[in-house]
């Protein structure tokens, strides 16, 4: 896209992707916070668990309070690098019950900002415009859904229920604390986002090669036998030992991975990748993070930080995360050629068509993901208002006494799994439809900016946010892991605030 843009919407650009010298002071404080939010709630948490909530409350009112502009940065850094500080003080955690409660900790500092924020939100509604006052209502009546699906599901698995509200609300949590910080103040954000890119990149290389010394340094066999324990207790590893015949021997063979996860590729000589878990400690959230920041670098004019990117999400052997990129790529190279509008249309056909052939493909080949999201489709056509949340899915009771074997040969299963799709669509039935559709109308809003200004962030959002909502027919993380769904929707908080608040902002200058 060529030619001048409205004065307002330079502004917005430039907020945007603002070069890192003109803000590095704003770098030091910011990480300093976000050290100080989450680096320390292993110790609190072994000391007194109780201490450690209030303490980690008290923090995240106090950022919210006296730098509120820092708060949707400071989410995201945690989400990447709490486990980094568990993994490294795991020799001081008692057992896997205490790691799963002290993983719960960067939940717990999000919800609080966003708490407050929206607290104090409510309390001044009448100072925001319409417009943000309509977004906040659809995401309001997501989580209210949410909320009385829990209701619904706790009596059946109360533990699965818990996790799947979690992965539900904190999505939209981190959309509302970025979207109403950003129109309330001017959120840097470029200098902060870029040197996190640049610090995942050389953690995902030096744990590449340097893997016996990247375990020693983390206390990563500490951390990650405490996995190997609560796996074998809940048969989760019997059930993909059954499923794929590996027997793990040692620890880096639980690490190890058959290229992009499909069979597809047996014989290429692909198999058996050693995966990078990154700084987060799993894959899948690790490759949609380096595509996230690789794609982000891209758009603020890093090109060479995003094709240091680019081996490393290889490396993750994570298809959804590779499937964003390429699709994200093909949709700015086809702005530039044939303008948004026409790029808007035939990529929202080009995501049906491949949805259409993956699971035609799937279906043949007895791919559980497929398999997972008919189950799903199934279910809801069986139980149309849902049955509640925890009621099916991977992290549900039922997961590992499914029979793949038998799934393979019908096509389908009772229940489902391995589709954050299938299993909105089968625990909450049509009210899925309403945080789904929030989200498309979130992206369709974020491309409309990209279709007026040509900022190559407000179309990776745009489209970043749509293709997840693709892979998240076939994968469960896509949605559900906040370094995939969360990350896009933080950031699209950021640029859509930002545009609303300069919109604003100019609309008084003219009156």
């Amino acid at each position: 896209m060529s030619g001048p843009y409205p004065a307002q919407y330079q502004i917005a650009e430039l907020e945007i992707a603002e070069q890192l010298p003109a803000s590095a002071r704003d770098l030091v404080p910011t990480i300093c916070l976000a050290v100080a939010s989450i680096g320390f709630a292993s110790i609190l948490h072994v000391a007194s668990p109780i201490l450690a909530i209030a303490v980690e409350t008290l923090i995240a009112v106090a950022i919210v309070i006296a730098a509120p502009m820092h708060a949707p940065l400071i989410a995201i850094f945690i989400l990447f690098f709490q486990n980094l500080f568990i993994s490294v003080l795991s020799p001081l955690i008692p057992g896997p019950s205490d790691l799963d409660f002290i993983k719960g900790y960067n939940f717990l500092v999000c919800s609080a900002m966003w708490l407050l924020t929206f607290a104090l939100y409510v309390l001044g509604q009448g100072k925001q415009s319409a417009e943000v006052n309509q977004i906040m209502r659809w995401g309001v009546a997501a989580l209210a859904l949410a909320a009385l699906y829990f209701a619904l599901g706790v009596d059946h698995d109360a533990r699965a229920a818990l996790a799947y509200l979690r992965n539900i609300v904190l999505p939209l949590f981190l959309f509302q604390l970025s979207l109403l910080t950003a129109v309330t103040y001017q959120v840097r954000a470029t200098p902060f986002l870029v040197a996190m890119a640049v610090v995942l990149v050389l953690l995902g290389y030096i744990e590449f090669a340097f893997r016996d010394s990247w375990l020693a340094i983390t206390n990563g066999y500490t951390f990650w036998g405490f996995e190997e324990l609560k796996a074998a207790h809940s048969g989760a590893w019997e059930a993909e030992m059954r499923a794929t015949g590996n027997v793990p021997v040692d620890l880096k063979d639980h690490f190890k991975f058959d290229f992009l996860n499909t069979p597809l590729l047996e014989g290429s000589g692909l198999s058996q990748l050693l995966r990078i878990n990154g700084p987060n400690m799993h894959p899948i959230s690790f490759g949609y993070g380096i595509a996230f920041f690789g794609l982000f670098a891209f758009s603020v004019g890093r090109p060479f930080l995003a094709l240091a990117a680019l081996p490393l999400l290889v490396l993750c052997s994570v298809k959804g995360a590779l499937i964003m990129v390429i699709f994200v790529s093909a949709a700015w190279i086809s702005t530039r050629l044939l303008g948004a509008s026409v790029t808007l249309a035939l990529g929202l056909v080009a995501l049906i068509v491949f949805a259409v052939v993956a699971i035609r493909i799937g279906l043949q080949i007895g791919d559980y993901h497929v398999i997972g999201l008919m189950g799903g489709l199934n279910g809801f056509l069986e139980k149309p208002f849902g049955r509640g949340l925890g009621v099916g899915g991977n992290l549900s009771d039922s997961y590992f006494s499914i029979d793949w074997g038998a799934a393979q040969q019908s096509g389908t299963i009772d229940g489902a799994v391995e589709s954050a799709i299938g299993v909105l669509l089968y625990q909450m039935g049509i009210a899925a439809l309403v945080p789904i559709g929030f989200y498309c109308a979130v992206a369709l809003k974020a491309w409309r900016l990209y279709a007026f200004s040509g900022n190559l962030t407000q179309g990776l959002v745009g489209f970043g946010v749509m293709v997840v909502l693709l892979n998240g027919l076939f994968q469960e993380e896509a949605l559900f892991a906040p370094p995939a769904l969360g990350l896009l929707l933080a950031l699209a908080g950021l640029v859509i605030g930002s545009q609303i608040r300069v919109d604003t902002a100019s609309a008084s200058t003219e009156a």
